[in-house]
């Protein structure tokens, strides 16, 4: 029997020696520190990480934010107001797989505190005013329901009221599947909000955000801006590189569906650095706007030749 007590002194020396060494989610959470998975540069101090927007100061890799970060990085800490959008009942086809719909519509809820994926507000940077939009990827990837959908009409329709432009901040999953076909239909919803903006001539810019966008989101309300910008390095893709492959057999660029590969490709207007998202933004809107001495000179048709111009001004 000594080996066997011997073997349980071992697992308890690996408990206290090695096993401790990781933190727990709450020592993290509590913590002055945070581990980096994007490098092998260890751990970063919170406060250093949140200095340089949540960017690694090592690769340069973007970690995934959530609106309101986000909001507080384009505008200013709160100098954003929020819009309240009414949301339709919650898991309208009763889903259950593991687990109910229900149940995982409450963990999202608890973790993000947000009552669905989509968080809209209205604000400024200098003069333009604007409606954005935000999708975080906390709650659920994203995914896009029922509510998100609705959520974004009413955005879009409060920037038809106010006469101003549209930015969608995406970063999805795709549409979720725990609604089935009332989530697909929102793909249809979403396009035909996006064809009334555009019959009030007023802009819409998609800013592609960490860590990816995909799915029907692509299929549908990014794919229909004026101009699309992206973080450095998220990915922009509709089905997955394991599916693609696959699909043709062939072996894929390592880089596929990588912002720059997607910018190399025409599918993208301009890639920006998280920093100068504010001031890339502003003066787009100003341009598609008329607000810009440049803008001014522009013709009224809206000719791929235009948006050139204006990737280039906003350059």
């Amino acid at each position: 029997m000594n080996w066997i007590l011997k073997l349980k002194r071992f697992g308890e020396s690996i408990k206290k020696n090695v096993l401790k060494k990781f933190p727990s989610k709450d020592d993290q959470d509590n913590s002055q520190w945070t581990p980096l998975n994007c490098c092998n540069s260890g751990p970063t101090l919170k406060s250093d990480l949140e200095e340089h927007l949540f960017v690694c100061p090592n690769c340069k890799f973007n970690h995934t934010i959530n609106p309101k970060t986000r909001f507080d990085m384009m505008f200013g800490e709160n100098n954003w107001e929020e819009i309240n959008c009414p949301l339709p009942p919650d898991n309208p086809l009763n889903f259950v797989d593991s687990k109910p719909y229900s149940d995982r519509l409450k963990s999202a809820r608890k973790k993000t505190g947000q009552d669905c994926a989509v968080l809209s507000c209205v604000a400024k940077i200098n003069e333009v005013e604007m409606v954005v939009s935000a999708l975080n990827f906390d709650f659920m990837g994203a995914s896009i329901a029922t509510s998100e959908c609705e959520s974004l009409i009413f955005a879009i329709q409060t920037a038809i009221n106010k006469k101003c432009s549209f930015v969608l901040a995406s970063a999805s999953g795709g549409m979720r599947m725990q609604e089935g076909i009332l989530s697909l239909q929102s793909m249809a919803k979403l396009t035909i909000a996006i064809n009334e903006l555009k019959k009030n001539n007023l802009p819409f810019v998609v800013l592609y955000c960490a860590p990816a966008t995909a799915g029907g989101t692509t299929a549908s309300i990014t794919s229909l801006s004026d101009i699309a910008m992206a973080e450095e390095g998220v990915t922009i893709a509709f089905s997955g590189k394991r599916v693609v492959a696959a699909t043709v057999r062939e072996q894929l660029d390592e880089n596929i569906q990588r912002s720059d590969w997607v910018l190399d490709k025409g599918f993208l207007d301009l890639e920006v650095e998280r920093k100068d998202i504010p001031n890339k933004l502003y003066k787009i809107l100003s341009i598609l706007l008329k607000l810009g001495t440049e803008a001014n000179k522009e013709n009224k048709d809206e000719t791929s030749e235009n948006i050139v111009q204006i990737t280039k001004a906003a350059s």
